[in-house]
């Protein structure tokens, strides 16, 4: 049976859709996407993303980053908060705070963060501090 609801259209565009910010574009602000994301440029501000975030070799993030998976090759400045995987490639240097609910890192990366192991981020207050709810997982 198919479906001439907009609602469910939406919702299949918005999960294959993915956003890139280029090499050489700067980006303040406050980012928001139901899709996933690409950054090889910069971004200073607050970034949530309910899709995958993958962070090129050239990409920064000066900020704060709320959402379920994200794989590093570039760089990170600020709060950090994902309910899935944390993955760092060698090139990745990440530095501020993080709460993830996996991590995967591969040798050479540098992860200068405070680091806390949790089950699911619920959500980030406006002051940054990450709300999670534990599930026996220890860091």
């Amino acid at each position: 049976m198919f479906s001439d609801n907009k609602k469910d259209k939406h919702a299949v565009e918005a999960a294959s859709s993915q956003n890139i910010i280029s090499q050489g574009t700067k980006i303040v602000g406050d980012l928001t996407s139901e899709g996933d994301f690409r950054i090889d440029g910069t971004v200073e501000g607050t970034i949530k993303t309910h899709g995958k975030l993958v962070i090129g070799k050239t990409g920064f993030i000066k900020g704060s980053l709320q959402g379920t998976d994200a794989y590093f090759e570039g760089k990170f400045s600020g709060k950090l908060a994902l309910s899935g995987t944390l993955t760092l490639k060698s090139t990745a240097h990440l530095e501020g705070e993080v709460v993830a609910g996996k991590l995967a890192v591969e040798p050479g990366a540098t992860f200068n963060v405070k680091c806390n192991m949790k089950g699911t981020v619920k959500e980030m207050s406006k002051d940054g501090q990450q709300q999670a709810e534990e599930t026996g997982k220890t860091a």
